[in-house]
């Protein structure tokens, strides 16, 4: 059995568990890799089981995949799995999932860590659950002591996409898509302590997932200096903004900068860099030959950090959209790159802005031109906004603060299990 009675500064054994765990993108993935690290440097012991793809992670950590069928892989998206394959009960469970417009990860991946872990929790002082929230997870619980991160209420998704969907068809697609909702809110109710990463976030998952506030500790995350950080030898452009997603969700508000653009088009030159690739015969491709600004959006493709960083260097301003945020990773990214910052009020993002730069409601065209004139326009007051976020950034958000907060949360957890 695992250790529950510790000294205050024992190090602890520390089970991580992330159904999926993209190391560039996505706030699971980054979070996973930053966290672990910082939790290794502070004297804990670390193990990462995780689903695909490789999260890369720093200093040695022992890390265990979890095979599965792995669906969603963009190399491969999609594929017909193999006789084989489907013979086993839980690969079989996913691709029906996946057949009938579903997203299956979270459940399978929980059903395969609990199996994985039956025989190994001797080793460890507590499983952190990176937000699969799954049925394998709340058998856990019952075992050793279990905290989950919830990064922000999938709830809030799933009500702009099926709101966004203009068919009763398109509708349903969306209401099957985000049915895994159900089980992580049920399952979420059943532990004694959750992590989360604002104020803002903890208030909308009380609310929507019916939790105590009590329950929530609240630990921001934070941003990595090591890779985001400003090149004052590169010159910023002064009539170019970025923006860190391309995603085809209506969540991250991608088509009310657009407009944006199209509406600032005739007054004056501007660009936008779009970090990523939409679908082909997505939403966002769509709109932007309706709006007929085709030549003044280019999509970065995937890119490295250098790259990344030199993105950021060569912008007037970076754009955050986003209608909701649990945190808002791409606003202290771009905010440690010195980089002035437009951000919408969705969500958390006031909490990681602060002062440091314009804030506008969401899904307002009108108030997104207002700000990128009034940055474009006004290059003294970027820079100095770009200063302003840089400092902001290195006081309040550093990785190893939110594996402080994290680690009294695990301390808390195994001093109340049983």
């Amino acid at each position: 059995m695992p250790v529950q009675h510790l000294t205050p500064n024992h190090p602890l054994n520390i089970c991580l568990l992330s159904y999926r765990s993209n190391p560039y993108c996505g706030g699971q993935g980054v979070y996973l890799k930053n966290l672990s690290n910082a939790l290794v440097e502070l004297g804990h012991r670390v193990e990462i089981i995780t689903g695909p793809p490789d999260p890369l992670i720093y200093n040695g950590i022992p890390v265990h995949h979890l095979p599965g069928l792995d669906l969603y892989n963009p190399d491969n998206p999609f594929r017909t799995p193999s006789l084989k394959e489907l013979a086993d009960s839980v690969n079989f469970l996913e691709w029906a999932g996946v057949s009938t417009m579903g997203f299956p990860e979270p459940l399978t991946f929980g059903i395969r860590a609990f199996k994985f872990l039956q025989n190994r929790l001797h080793k460890y002082d507590i499983v952190h659950d990176n937000q699969s929230l799954s049925y394998g997870i709340g058998r856990l619980s019952r075992q050793i002591p279990v905290i989950a991160t919830i990064h922000h209420p999938i709830t809030r998704d799933r009500a702009i996409a099926i709101q966004a969907a203009d068919t009763f068809r398109g509708k349903l697609k969306q209401m099957r898509w985000y049915s895994f909702v159900n089980m992580q809110k049920k399952i979420s109710r059943k532990l004694s302590h959750i992590i989360t990463v604002s104020k803002s976030a903890r208030d909308d998952i009380s609310l929507d997932y019916k939790i105590p506030a009590n329950r929530f500790r609240i630990a921001p995350n934070g941003i990595d200096t090591s890779q985001f950080y400003p090149l004052p030898e590169i010159r910023r452009q002064p009539d170019r903004l970025i923006v860190t997603t391309s995603a085809d969700t209506p969540l991250k508000g991608l088509r009310y900068l657009l407009e944006a653009v199209a509406r600032i088009m005739p007054k004056r030159k501007i660009k936008l860099a779009v970090v990523g690739t939409p679908r082909k015969k997505g939403p966002v491709r769509k709109l932007i030959r309706q709006l007929g600004i085709g030549h003044c959006v280019r999509f970065t493709g995937v890119i490295d950090n250098g790259e990344y960083i030199r993105q950021y260097a060569q912008a007037a301003a970076a754009v955050i959209p986003s209608l909701y945020e649990g945190f808002g990773l791409p606003a202290g990214e771009a905010m440690a790159c010195a980089t002035p910052v437009i951000s919408t009020t969705g969500g958390a993002l006031p909490e990681v802005v602060g002062k440091a730069g314009i804030l506008v409601p969401p899904a307002d065209t009108d108030a997104l031109v207002t700000a990128i004139l009034r940055v474009l326009d006004h290059p003294d007051e970027a820079y100095r906004m770009g200063q302003a976020g840089y400092k902001r950034v290195h006081r309040n958000f550093t990785w190893t603060k939110a594996a402080e907060a994290t680690v009294a949360a695990y301390r808390e957890t195994i001093r109340d299990y049983g």
